[in-house]
Protein backbone atom coordinates (compact mmCIF):
# COMPACT_ATOMS: atom_id res chain seq x y z
CA UNK A 1 0.00 0.00 0.00
CA UNK A 2 1.21 3.66 -1.03
CA UNK A 3 0.73 6.39 0.93
CA UNK A 4 0.11 9.59 -1.33
CA UNK A 5 0.37 12.78 0.97
CA UNK A 6 -0.96 16.24 -0.59
CA UNK A 7 -0.46 19.44 1.90
CA UNK A 8 -1.91 22.71 0.53
CA UNK A 9 -4.32 25.85 1.94
CA UNK A 10 -7.35 25.79 2.71
CA UNK A 11 -10.03 28.77 2.15
CA UNK A 12 -13.46 28.45 4.22
CA UNK A 13 -12.06 25.66 5.86
CA UNK A 14 -12.03 23.21 2.23
CA UNK A 15 -9.23 22.38 0.40
CA UNK A 16 -7.97 25.21 -2.30
CA UNK A 17 -5.47 23.89 -4.02
CA UNK A 18 -3.86 27.79 -4.99
CA UNK A 19 -1.18 25.54 -4.27
CA UNK A 20 -0.16 21.90 -3.86
CA UNK A 21 3.28 20.21 -2.32
CA UNK A 22 2.89 16.16 -3.24
CA UNK A 23 4.91 13.38 -1.34
CA UNK A 24 4.81 9.30 -1.20
CA UNK A 25 5.83 7.14 0.86
CA UNK A 26 5.42 2.97 1.80
CA UNK A 27 4.20 2.68 5.58
CA UNK A 28 6.08 0.55 8.05
CA UNK A 29 3.39 -0.27 9.84
CA UNK A 30 0.18 0.14 7.56
CA UNK A 31 -2.16 -1.26 10.09
CA UNK A 32 -1.17 1.98 12.40
CA UNK A 33 -2.89 4.91 11.20
CA UNK A 34 -0.73 6.79 14.24
CA UNK A 35 2.45 5.79 12.19
CA UNK A 36 0.66 7.30 8.62
CA UNK A 37 0.10 10.11 10.57
CA UNK A 38 3.50 10.87 12.29
CA UNK A 39 4.92 10.17 8.34
CA UNK A 40 2.73 12.48 7.03
CA UNK A 41 3.10 15.58 9.12
CA UNK A 42 6.90 15.30 8.67
CA UNK A 43 6.66 15.07 5.26
CA UNK A 44 4.42 18.43 5.10
CA UNK A 45 6.96 20.04 7.69
CA UNK A 46 4.18 20.17 10.99
CA UNK A 47 6.14 17.65 13.16
CA UNK A 48 5.18 18.54 16.93
CA UNK A 49 2.36 20.39 15.93
CA UNK A 50 -1.28 19.59 17.14
CA UNK A 51 -3.49 18.08 14.46
CA UNK A 52 -7.07 16.58 14.33
CA UNK A 53 -7.40 13.80 12.01
CA UNK A 54 -10.52 12.53 10.47
CA UNK A 55 -10.31 9.05 9.22
CA UNK A 56 -12.21 8.59 5.77
CA UNK A 57 -11.76 4.93 5.32
CA UNK A 58 -9.67 5.29 1.99
CA UNK A 59 -7.79 8.50 3.09
CA UNK A 60 -7.39 10.52 6.07
CA UNK A 61 -8.06 14.21 6.40
CA UNK A 62 -4.85 15.93 8.69
CA UNK A 63 -5.98 19.62 9.43
CA UNK A 64 -2.93 21.50 11.48
CA UNK A 65 -4.72 23.48 14.61
CA UNK A 66 -4.13 27.46 13.80
CA UNK A 67 -2.92 26.92 10.39
CA UNK A 68 -4.62 27.52 7.22
CA UNK A 69 -3.70 24.28 5.75
CA UNK A 70 -4.48 21.00 5.28
CA UNK A 71 -2.69 17.40 4.78
CA UNK A 72 -4.74 15.03 2.84
CA UNK A 73 -3.34 11.29 2.73
CA UNK A 74 -4.96 8.58 0.16
CA UNK A 75 -4.05 4.80 -0.04
CA UNK A 76 -3.41 3.56 -3.67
Amino acid sequence: MKCVVTHTDTFGGEANYAWVKRHEFLPKNPESQRSIVRRAKELAGFTGVRCDTENWGDSLTIKPRGYHQVILVDFE
